[in-house]
């Protein structure tokens, strides 16, 4: 079969019957290898599970070198999910008589040209770094249900066995939310990078009848009994546990121009231990609408004195005053001798608890998550212990917290009028 038969076979199909319209600018986007990495978050009803099974299907059928590898954390899990969302591809496409289904080893098989979708569960990671194929390289990976997976080094090892051999690859993360910001899948899209496109979808824009009348139903009762659930569920929302620390974030893009005219910018800086990162913010306080721009950072473990000064100056170009956490005396004085104006934080009984409080009474907190990547993500993951029955401790973690003890010592002049110390 030529590519030009192969084309012709995938397009009998109208895709706007199968692809739902909060997917068309990224089908687009897949089919002229825009990015590599496609982070598909939605509620339930979305179909984004539908998308990438017509996308895998499409594209292998339409180049010959292109294999595929679909995984869930648990290979158990594998035949009742993106091995049955594929068949129904391949059947919705009009091209079962192309596919060959196999049961035992898990597969799928492109008849014209030996293509193979191969299976994988994560549980048992030796069978994905040993994964091959005889004919072309692995262009498609697909990781169904990702929040399941145990973290991104997990998904970079698995990517750093399949990735390779190849000219373009189209990696699909597909996944409902977590409720809380500190899940690490929630976290992670925090971070932008240029390869990777976020999409998120919900059941609304999908064809009513795709999903039928008691799909709505149920949907609408949610959303009347239970709203917050309704969010989290039906829209895909990251609704939280109810135990955030602060629920005045806006993590949002802050452009240049806005930063051009802030005129009350503070810096902080909290010295990394061992393992722990040095933390240096940039911020500017708005204190007539009570709000807080982050929109600078510097965050790096095993940082040399000599480097941090070096990125700092970087940095704070006309010198203005940086305040430290007043445990390292010497490496203040240090970064004294180097040049920076730097001060130690003023310390006091309760210090840690008025700070926080102080950042909770503020309107909004808003970090710039392309800027300040770890910020928002330390910012927007912190939340109360739980405790042993069911609610949550008092006290503030002391943990996954550098970047918030950096900003409460750049703005500790304005929290110390009002009465607190800083600790």
């Amino acid at each position: 079969m030529t590519i030009s038969q192969r084309v012709i076979a995938v397009s009998s199909v109208k895709l706007t019957e199968l692809i739902a319209p909060s997917f068309y600018t990224i089908h687009r986007d897949v089919k002229a290898l825009g990015h590599t990495h496609y982070w598909l978050k939605g509620g339930r009803g979305s179909t984004k599970s539908s998308f990438v099974s017509i996308e895998i299907i499409m594209g292998m059928m339409t180049d010959p070198q292109a294999n595929a590898v679909c995984m869930r954390k648990v290979g158990l899990y594998l035949k009742e999910s993106v091995y049955e969302q594929l068949v129904w591809a391949i059947e919705k496409l009009g091209v079962s008589h192309l596919w060959e289904e196999r049961l035992s080893p898990l597969g799928l098989i492109y008849r014209p040209t030996g293509q193979r979708i191969l299976f994988r569960g994560a549980d048992k990671p030796k069978k994905i770094k040993s994964t091959k194929v005889s004919k072309g390289y692995i262009k498609y990976l697909w990781y169904e249900e990702l929040d399941e997976f145990d973290g991104m080094e997990e998904v970079r090892t698995i990517n750093q066995s399949l990735i390779r051999g190849g000219d373009s690859f189209v990696v699909f993360y597909s996944y409902n939310p977590p409720k809380s910001a500190r899940s690490w899948v929630n976290a992670e899209v925090i971070e932008q990078r240029p390869d990777r496109l976020i999409h998120q979808s919900t059941y609304l824009s999908v064809p009513p009848q795709w999903l039928g009348q008691q799909f709505y139903i149920e949907a609408e009762h949610l959303k009347a009994t239970k709203p917050e659930a309704y969010e989290h569920e039906y829209l895909g929302k990251v609704t939280g546990t109810g135990g955030e620390v602060f629920i005045n974030l806006q993590i949002q893009e802050i452009s240049d121009e806005e930063i051009k005219a802030f005129d009350h910018i503070k810096r902080g800086l909290d010295f990394g231990y061992a393992v722990d990162p040095l933390h240096y913010t940039v911020c500017h306080h708005n204190k007539g609408k009570r709000r807080l721009y982050i929109f600078g950072e510097i965050h790096k473990v095993a940082l040399s004195t000599t480097e941090a000064v070096r990125l700092i100056k970087a940095e704070n170009r006309l010198n203005q005053r940086i305040t430290a956490d007043s445990e390292e005396p010497r490496t203040i004085a240090t970064m004294k001798a180097e040049g920076l104006y730097i001060v130690p934080a003023k310390k006091g009984p309760d210090s840690v608890e008025h700070g926080i409080k102080y950042l909770q009474d503020l309107e909004a907190i808003i970090i710039d998550p392309v800027r300040c990547p770890n910020t928002a993500r330390e910012f927007s993951g912190y939340e109360y212990e739980p405790d042993k029955d069911g609610g949550f401790k008092a006290d503030y973690p002391d943990k996954d917290n550098h970047s918030i003890d950096a900003v409460r010592y750049a703005i500790e002049d304005e929290i110390i009028r009002r009465g607190v110390r800083l600790g």
